[in-house]
């Protein structure tokens, strides 16, 4: 396969991880509005969190660059279930405890209020980031081995159901520091994390994708599943992901949930799953040429361009081309003559 190993990694760092600017930036949005939201329910004497924790791509680093600045933060509030209680002293449902935090989080300085929405609460922001806050309810249950009495959380839907997005944010950084050699710490780096938002990247690369294909969350899943290592070479390693999901998914369309054994992402017979499945199909044939080994750089180029929807590709410099250039500078008429008068004060031949 034509070795696209640099442009792939620079294309990654350029054009798909979120900067540490945009990063800082969102963290400041989602610092601001966990204060807005205490300061709100304080005032309004209604319960008090016992946390608050960002999730999502966001925690697991794999958010990426969005063209229309539409970053999508998912920042969990956590009370203790028995807190919840309503006016009579009832336990609130989860559509009170959305309307609650939603009224908590209004602020005059807001275009657009803060809305309540099935899963969460959405607070918008002017510059287009919006902030999803989900609110939680810490509960107990009996381990069906041990018979022990767990902390276990329920998440605020439709109804109450459960759910630990922390827990998803373990599993995906586990995957990363376990499953490749160049992961660090934080989880900022590693292949497992980079083939990820490239992957992410790419169900993203045509406008008219967004609302017919999978979640982020899904695609996270089947990286997960399908991505094995090839140490310094990141394009075999997109390309072989790519292919082992469309295999994959021909053979099971189901996704199911990293950390909750009973629970799908995607059921089976989803049209979003059929839809991805037949993107990843359509462009890896743009991929065939890069196995012919007169494959140029120019040709390779293209075909990556091809699989993003962009022209990024066809801009970067051929480094066999760049090579040949410094051959012929270092073997020029110049270095010929300083080569030659070395080798005379040395009493060599030249």
């Amino acid at each position: 396969m034509k070795n696209c190993d640099s442009q792939i990694l620079k294309y990654q760092r350029d054009e798909v991880k979120l900067s540490d600017e945009d990063r800082l930036d969102i963290k400041d949005k989602a610092d601001t509005n966990r204060e807005r939201l205490k300061g709100g329910l304080q005032a309004a004497e209604k319960p008090t969190p016992i946390g608050m924790h960002t999730q999502g791509s966001y925690s697991m680093k794999t958010m990426i660059q969005e063209e229309d600045g539409d970053y999508d933060i998912d920042d969990g509030v956590y009370f203790e279930k028995d807190d919840l209680v309503g006016p009579r002293g009832g336990e609130m449902s989860a559509r009170d405890v959305r309307e609650m935090v939603c009224e908590a989080l209004q602020d005059s300085r807001f275009k657009r209020a803060p809305e309540v929405r099935k899963n969460c609460v959405r607070v918008y922001y002017n510059d287009g980031y919006h902030v999803d806050v989900p609110s939680y309810r810490k509960i107990k249950v009996k381990d069906p081995i041990s018979g022990e009495l767990k902390t276990a959380w329920e998440l605020a839907g439709p109804d109450w159901k459960r759910s630990d997005a922390r827990a998803v944010t373990k599993w995906f950084k586990t995957a990363n520091s376990t499953r490749c050699s160049d992961a660090s710490a934080d989880g900022n780096r590693g292949q497992f994390v980079r083939i990820t938002r490239l992957m992410k990247k790419f169900a993203k690369s045509r406008a008219s994708w967004k609302s017919k294909t999978i979640s982020g969350f899904a695609i996270s899943r089947l990286v997960e599943e399908c991505y094995l290592e090839i140490r310094g070479r990141n394009d075999q390693a997109l390309r072989r992901t790519m292919q082992q999901i469309r295999d994959r998914l021909e053979v099971n369309d189901e996704i199911d949930h990293p950390t909750l054994s009973d629970e799908n992402i995607v059921d089976a017979g989803s049209p979003k799953v059929a839809f991805f499945r037949d993107s990843l199909d359509e462009n890896l044939r743009h991929l065939e040429n890069l196995d012919d080994p007169d494959c140029t750089h120019e040709q390779a180029m293209k075909a990556w361009d091809r699989v993003f929807n962009s022209d990024w590709f066809k801009e970067q410099p051929d480094p066999d081309a760049e090579k040949k250039l410094d051959g012929r500078m270092s073997s020029g008429p110049f270095i010929k003559q300083g080569e030659a008068r070395y080798a005379a004060s040395e009493g060599r031949f030249a």
